[in-house]
């Protein structure tokens, strides 16, 4: 199993992404929307360079292509985007695919596909994305999670995203939920670099709760 970041920071540019990664992230997905596909591969091959230099994963959102081109660690997918059983024909085994999911009937299906993690949310409204599916909030992923335990199928690591905050992210943890997705709460802040501590710093403290 690939390893998961527990911090999956979305953003625009590759100034962002350096405050992120200089901060410590290690996991920077780049979504561009209403670019074309050369516009995207030139900000993919500056985060891509950003990413380097920190030792951090690029993922890119919706394009195969432009994952591909770039050099990219990986893709991730919306339910509208390609399918990730041609994802992983294109990509090879090596490269990580994640997916987006909105309830268990998703995660059961993304379960039999070749993906290594799901997007789940939103955990509340959020502005950063169009055409907002329902709410999932703590007692969604509570039912979730509980629900694939009691299933038989393979377990891929769940990735909250949706206007996330620092504060939420113990309770999101303890519900069963793998790591956090975020944009606005890192790329809106005052000082983005120090947003992006405290999410790892949460994060790690949260993270080592569960395991000590």
């Amino acid at each position: 199993m690939k390893k998961i970041s527990r911090l999956h920071y979305i953003t625009t540019t590759p100034q962002l992404a350096e405050q992120a990664c200089a901060a410590g992230v290690d996991w920077i997905q780049l979504r561009l929307k209403n670019v074309t596909d050369a516009q995207y591969l030139s900000v993919a091959y500056e985060v891509g360079a950003v990413c380097r230099q920190y030792g951090a994963k690029l993922i890119i959102n919706d394009n195969v292509q432009v994952a591909i081109d770039s050099g990219a660690d990986g893709v991730h997918l919306g339910k509208t985007d390609m399918d990730p059983v041609k994802a992983r024909q294109l990509l090879g085994p090596g490269k990580i695919i994640g997916c987006t999911a909105h309830n268990r009937t998703d995660i059961v299906r993304l379960a039999a596909k070749p993906v290594d993690y799901a997007g789940l949310g939103p955990f509340r409204f959020t502005t950063t994305k169009e055409k907002l599916a329902p709410i999932v909030g703590l007692q969604g992923y509570s039912r979730i999670t509980q629900s694939l335990r009691e299933l038989s199928i393979r377990e891929i690591p769940l990735i909250a995203i949706g206007g996330i905050r620092t504060d939420d992210v113990p309770e999101i943890l303890s519900r069963g939920i793998h790591g956090v997705a975020v944009s606005g709460a890192i790329s809106s802040a005052e000082d983005v670099r120090a947003a992006a501590a405290d999410f790892i710093s949460v994060l790690n403290e949260k993270t080592k709760d569960q395991h000590g």
